[in-house]
């Protein structure tokens, strides 16, 4: 287990260091009570023992600095407990944890089930495979059914975002109307970013998926094996680029 988790005490101790050194070097020992949950004196105390210790020096009445060694304490026990919650999130939850999907066939609650992606969307379709879960729940042929205890990978190609550049209403109208329409057909997301983005898709006779957080939608969708086409103009293609760097999507950008 790890040490900030053993006991209440050094759990205490943990935080009452941690707000030390948010609040260092003028420390109100009545806010991290606050803070904490504790009584002013028992913040007393576990400031003299982190004195004692090493962990914290004092340079005066209520001053107080979080020494090297203090540092090295409180990150240390922080990575302590981000690998334990991962422990708990990936390798504990991740098996008892169930998500939605669409039935392929008619499914019995308990089954084993394949899983796949289809349009961005998990699927279900019964008997073993690659990517497997067991059906929490029964449904009929398209119904929603409950997934669990996931194993395997599911075999996804992801998708290619293309990121289209017009300028913005400054410089002048849009000229690569054409070039807009023929790079959108067939693309099952196209998002906007920019009123100017907006109007130049719907001169294409194109109605965006969104002109909100394109980026980041396009980035999600590619993730999940779609491509994706994003209009920006030359003021907000550096946000789209970067949400889909962020994301580790593969893009290109032309204009």
């Amino acid at each position: 287990m790890v040490d900030v988790l053993e006991n209440k005490r050094a759990a205490t101790r943990f935080r009452v260091l941690v707000e030390i050194a948010e609040r260092q070097p003028a420390v109100s020992q009545g806010e991290i009570a606050d803070a904490v949950g504790v009584t002013s004196q028992a913040v007393s105390e576990y400031i003299r023992e982190l004195v004692d210790d090493g962990l914290v020096e004092k340079e005066g009445r209520s001053r107080y600095r979080v020494t090297k060694e203090g540092v090295d304490w409180v990150f240390q026990s922080a990575t302590d407990v981000r690998r334990f919650a991962d422990h708990v999130t990936d390798d504990v939850l991740g098996s008892v944890q169930e998500d939605a999907a669409i039935a392929t066939a008619d499914l019995a609650e308990g089954e084993t089930v394949t899983l796949s992606l289809s349009d961005g969307l998990l699927h279900a379709d019964p008997g073993g495979g690659d990517a497997t879960g067991v059906t929490t729940t029964s449904a009929a042929e398209g119904e929603v059914v409950g997934v669990t205890g996931f194993e395997g990978v599911i075999d996804l190609d992801p998708g290619h975002v293309s990121v289209i550049q017009v300028p913005p209403v400054r410089s002048g109208p849009v000229e690569n109307i054409d070039d807009i329409a023929a790079a959108c057909a067939d693309v099952p997301i196209v998002t906007a970013a920019g009123v100017e983005s907006v109007v130049a898709l719907r001169d294409a006779d194109i109605e965006p998926t969104t002109h909100f957080a394109a980026g980041e939608v396009a980035a999600a969708a590619a993730s999940r094996g779609l491509d994706a086409v994003v209009v920006a103009t030359q003021d907000t293609v550096g946000r789209v680029t970067d949400a889909l760097r962020d994301a580790s999507v593969d893009y290109d950008v032309t204009q």
